[in-house]
């Protein structure tokens, strides 16, 4: 009884009467229709769908795999490799002079010799050798590792104080922004290169010897110059758009709203701006890495970097300069392996970029 009065259609209602129907009034619903309302109905973040994007890229994919591989290569080759990136090719303890400038995956003759005679596989030089009998397949290991490491670093220096440098100047404003937005265009002013030099001068006099009895010497002055102009120059890109990207956001209602009840500056910043920068954030940072290799590269081509006889991708391409019509080889190696890892991380910024910029979805 109480269900036949559910069924009536009562007076001024807007329930349907559902005894003016039957089943063949209704249609089920298709397959196509289901999905569509799987995908509507889908919880998902904003990390999950930019992941999502990019995993749709081919390039950017295609991208990540050479990267894992570069890493996985440069992290695992050492364990069985022998040879030390500064080690000379030594024979029953003696220094082998034969085995300079050798092709790949040649013996010198003294190493022949002791092969034969003692039935002993060494293990082979897989690019050979350089002018000083160093094996170069672990030098370029080493120089890599070396490169890929001087990107990382600084991208997370000019993260961070580009971060919290535009962050503070976007959301104060006022004559604070004035006065920050004024030293960041006096920053933009001065040459990096120039700087560069200047303080690889002052501290190759003055911080050698305070740092020869550390771990820093195997940095040198150079590197350390390097990585103090990264921190002074390179972040300023960086800080102006994330003080553009909060000067678009800090006058929206929910900030208005944290502020009304008495939210600190901090936690404004942290909880409710920041997370709406982060495609900002992650775009910048990812091509930042490409742009700090080919800084160190050219910078280590012009004699400007690592301190031998540590290396880098940049200084073995210089060392191979004086041998590039005899052993061009040991000059395609690093300029290779340099646009290999340069182009990878452009196309993985760009794919990054198409991800998780909301503007271009």
């Amino acid at each position: 009884m109480q269900e036949e009065n559910l069924k009536k259609r009562q007076f001024l209602s807007a329930q349907v009467d559902l005894s003016k129907f039957n089943r063949s009034h209704f249609e089920a619903a298709t397959e196509d229709e289901k999905r569509q309302q799987d995908v509507m109905g889908e919880s998902t973040t904003f990390l999950k769908d930019g992941m999502r994007r990019l995993r749709k890229n081919p390039l950017a994919m295609a991208s990540i795999i050479v990267l894992l591989l570069i890493v996985l290569t440069i992290i695992v080759a050492p364990s069985f490799v022998p040879y030390s990136y500064s080690e000379i090719i030594s024979v029953n303890g003696k220094r082998d002079k034969s085995a300079a400038n050798l092709g790949p995956f040649e013996y010198s003759k003294a190493e022949q010799r002791y092969m034969k005679s003692t039935g002993e596989k060494l293990f082979p030089h897989i690019l050979g050798t350089d002018s000083l009998s160093r094996d170069y397949f672990i030098r370029v290991i080493y120089g890599t590792r070396v490169s890929l490491s001087v990107g990382v670093v600084a991208a997370i220096m000019v993260l961070i104080i580009g971060l919290v440098y535009g962050s503070v100047a976007g959301y104060f404003g006022g004559r604070v922004d004035l006065i920050m937005m004024r030293i960041v265009d006096i920053i933009y002013s001065l040459p990096d290169m120039l700087i560069i030099i200047l303080l690889s001068v002052v501290f190759n006099e003055r911080l050698k010897p305070l740092i020869d009895k550390t771990i820093l010497r195997v940095l040198g002055t150079n590197m350390i110059s390097m990585f103090l102009v990264f921190g002074l120059l390179y972040w300023v890109s960086m800080a102006r758009l994330i003080r553009g990207q909060i000067l678009s956001i800090k006058n929206n209602e929910y900030v208005l709203a944290a502020k009304c009840i008495g939210t600190k500056n901090g936690r404004i910043l942290r909880r409710h701006i920041l997370p709406n920068c982060l495609s900002v954030i992650i775009i910048t940072t990812a091509l930042q890495v490409p742009s700090a290799i080919f800084t160190e590269s050219y910078l280590s081509f012009l004699g400007l970097g690592v301190s031998a006889p540590l290396t880098s991708l940049g200084s073995l391409a210089n060392d191979a300069r004086a041998g590039m019509q005899s052993y061009p080889l040991r000059l395609v190696v690093p300029a290779v392996i340099i646009c290999l890892i340069v182009l990878a991380l452009n196309l993985l910024g760009d794919g990054l970029r198409d991800a998780f910029d909301s503007k271009l979805n």
